[in-house]
């Protein structure tokens, strides 16, 4: 039998109280991620020592398992050794009839034991783990804890709080995948979306099909020039999946596969050509983005898939399967005559009913498994099939139109949630999508959409964030990306509506993220990590010889300390008070400290020298003439490392060095990369911007005062410098170009622009480098 993945409703419990209320032993916010609906304290505590005993009742296996859950979860992020009691212990679990909803729970702390109680086995799940949460409010790791009376109501909004892992761009090992599935667990995510194939790699074992991951799962590298390397790749056997289904779902978490057609399929199609549509056998992509390959609609290509997820089901007992659909550029079945027989003996209309066909013949045979089809919002384009669920990607609409019909939708819109996007646009940043999505922001948005009839707010099923891997290569990158932004991501799902404050969430997270990196995950630091910004323009600061530097975080959480010798700052540092007016040379160092005295980032470094004034970084320019850098990139496409990466407009390679201070500069130097152009562009192929190169592999040309002329069509820029670019082929892909500069007054724009051909690798400037004109 499938597992039952039925909406939730809220049991009516009490009504919340502020987690700071007051109280002789409940005297500040209780650190838990996501905020309880009914918080009421009490007056005395209870103390948990290592050996405490968790009584189960007697054959509840699901109660076993979550005692063994919180074993675990306090171990690691207190020091503590819990034990399972066969008789009484101070810490019980209890099933309880009276509280509705599978994942409602009670947990009730007085002076004498702590209780947990609940209906459903998900229950006493998400109440162990708010007790984990009790058990571990600060960094006295190995301690006793006094935990403060307390009484906690709680169950969530929605019932799909997810998180989805791309393991087919970048190949991700079970072991990294299963630590995600702890910590989404410890603040009740409850559904891991698992991309399991797409035009770059077929991960999925089909035992009747073995060519899919003998051959559809391994891809050749693109190359930045020369020969490319060995293929990378990997795929799951169906019994490591079953064993991952298995260990998510004592932790509470579905898995639900996602086979993505009738797009996406260019692994498919190079495994078995003949289930594609003109005939030819590519080779499996190993280009982002959007690629021309589609499943063949036919007989063959409808008994393919029904066969594969048939197969597909015997591992995974989700009842959703996720079925893709998205991005599924028609062309080939505009080419095809087999295939425009096929839409006309349908009588169909043309190729987007075609694909809503093709999704309902899946939703169909999914039923008779007793199964329900989800796919991207594509499938509401020709006409939606009856039983099939949206997840919203393209924005809100698709959500609102699906739901306003009377479909169940997921909420997972881009670039809100979509987690590759960076955290900051800070230059220690690991690659990603370019459009900067923060804590505040994820925290800001809410599931539920003003278009959605009152009526039909039911359909709503909850909201899940996306971590595409194009960019992200390492289970590092990957982690970076998912938290602390995942724990805001469960209190938009779980929490109340009407129930946030940001800044109450700050003292919440913060511990949430000290016990995430107990467990081993890699914890972004971005929003409170210190910035910094130079105050004025840099040629003033240059021939005062006086640098005025702002600091501050993202979050505005902590108060900042710095240092001028180089040493990192402590809790007794100096503080910040306003903006620091330095003769150059200094390096500041600084971090910003919580009111206990603990550091909430790594600290940070800024140079003042007049070297350091006069270089501007990658990270540090911006797009020109009219384009955004919106993808920050490795320097190969599976570079492991997470530096350098290189902010890049893929349809026009150009930078510009802002407000460069050109009045005091007599020359430059800039370091190059030049890097791989692995992009499916389909139909925006004619957004590329294509220049004459009049050399053979193009020219890197410099101009001052460009972004100005841009804007004003009466000024043009001055050419200070061009350089013919080297042979990809023989040439370092890492190298550097100098020039001089003549005599110009004030500031302007610098921009650099590369003039490769569009079938090169592209380029980047990594560094740009003022000489100083000599006094």
């Amino acid at each position: 039998m499938p597992a039952k993945f039925a909406r939730t409703g809220r049991p009516a419990l009490t009504a919340l109280l502020l987690l700071g209320t007051a109280a002789p032993s409940l005297a500040g916010p209780l650190p838990l991620v996501p905020m309880p609906v009914s918080v009421v304290p009490g007056r005395a505590s209870f103390t948990v020592r290592d050996g405490a005993g968790i009584a189960v009742p007697s054959g509840d296996a699901a109660a076993e398992a979550a005692a063994r859950v919180l074993i675990g979860h306090a171990r690691t992020e207190r020091g503590l050794t819990l034990t399972q009691a066969n008789g009484a212990a101070p810490i019980t679990m209890v099933r309880d009839a009276a509280i509705k909803g599978d994942e409602a729970y009670r947990l009730t702390v007085t002076a004498a034991s702590i209780r947990i109680a609940a209906s459903g086995d998900r229950g006493l799940l998400y109440g162990a783990m708010t007790l984990a949460q009790l058990l571990s409010p600060d960094h006295a790791y190995g301690k006793p804890v006094k935990v403060a009376a307390v009484t906690i109501e709680d169950a969530p909004r929605f019932a799909w709080r997810g998180l989805m892992i791309d393991p087919v761009r970048h190949f991700q090992p079970l072991e990294s995948i299963r630590l995600v599935i702890d910590q989404m667990a410890s603040v009740k995510l409850n559904t891991l979306h698992l991309h399991l194939t797409d035009d770059q790699g077929w991960r999925f074992e089909v035992k009747r099909y073995p060519k899919l991951t003998e051959v559809g799962a391994w891809r050749t590298p693109p190359s930045s020039g020369g020969a490319p390397g060995p293929k990378v790749g990997g795929f799951y056997t169906q019994d490591e999946l079953k064993q991952l289904v298995a260990y998510a779902a004592e932790r509470g978490v579905t898995i639900v596969p996602e086979i993505d057609l009738p797009g996406h399929a260019q692994a498919l199609v190079a495994a078995y050509p003949e289930l594609g549509v003109l005939g030819d056998a590519p080779e499996v992509g190993h280009d982002w983005g959007v690629n021309p390959y589609l499943l063949n609609p036919g007989p063959e290509g409808v008994e393919f898939v029904k066969n594969v997820l048939d197969e597909l089901v015997e591992v995974f007992p989700s009842t959703f399967i996720h079925i893709g659909g998205d991005e599924a550029v028609k062309d080939q079945w505009e080419r095809s005559p087999e295939v425009q027989a096929q839409i006309k003996a349908l009588g169909l209309k043309d190729e987007n009913q075609l694909q809503s066909w093709l999704i309902g013949e899946f939703g169909k045979h999914l039923a008779t498994k007793r199964r329900r089809l989800i796919g991207w919002d594509e499938i509401l384009d020709g006409g939606i099939p009856p039983s099939s669920t949206v997840m919203s990607w393209r924005g809100e609409k698709g959500a609102i139109e699906a739901a306003n019909q009377g479909h169940d939708v997921v909420l997972s819109p881009g670039p809100i949630l979509y987690f590759d996007n960076l955290q900051s646009s800070r230059g220690d940043e690991p690659p990603g999508r370019g459009f900067v999505q923060t804590l505040e922001t994820i925290y800001g948005y809410d599931p539920m959409p003003a278009g959605i009839a009152p009526d039909k707010a039911k359909h709503v099923l909850g909201a899940q964030a996306n971590a595409w891997s194009e960019y992200l290569v390492t289970p590092y990158q990957v982690q970076h990306k998912l938290f602390p932004r995942a724990a805001a991501l469960a209190e938009i799902n779980w929490s109340p509506a009407g129930t946030r404050d940001f800044r109450g969430f700050l003292d919440r997270v913060r511990p949430q993220m000290h016990r995430w990196k107990r467990s081993g995950l890699q914890v972004a630091d971005s929003a409170f990590a210190v910035g910094f910004e130079v105050q004025g323009d840099r040629s003033a600061t240059l021939r005062d010889n006086k640098a005025v530097v702002a600091l501050s975080t993202q979050a505005s959480y902590g108060t900042i300390r710095y240092t001028l010798d180089g040493k990192d700052p402590t809790a007794r540092s100096r503080a910040y008070k306003g903006a620091l007016s330095l003769t150059p040379g200094v390096t500041i160092r600084a971090a910003a400290f919580d009111a206990a005295g603990n550091a909430t980032a790594g600290p940070r470094s800024f140079d003042t020298s007049r070297a350091a004034l006069l270089t501007r970084t990658n990270a540090e320019m911006v797009g020109c003439p009219d384009g955004a850098l919106w993808l920050r990139v490795p320097l190969t496409a599976d570079a492991t490392a997470n530096a350098p990466a290189y902010n890049i407009n893929i349809y026009n390679p150009c930078s510009a060095y802002p407000d460069a201070p050109l009045d005091v500069a007599s020359g430059f130097t800039l370091d190059v990369a030049r890097l791989p152009r692995p992009y499916g562009l389909a139909h925006d192929f004619v957004k590329l911007r294509h220049h004459y190169n009049v050399t053979p592999y193009g020219e890197l040309m410099v101009q001052a005062g460009c972004l100005a002329a841009d804007k004003d069509k009466s000024r043009k820029p001055v050419t200070v410098g061009t350089f013919p670019l080297p042979s990809p082929a023989t040439a370092p892909a890492r190298f550097q170009v100098s020039g001089k500069l003549p005599p110009l007054n004030g500031e302007r724009d610098l921009c650099f622009q590369f003039t490769s051909p569009t079938s090169d690798p592209l380029y980047a400037v990594e560094r740009a480098t003022l000489t100083e004109t000599a006094q």
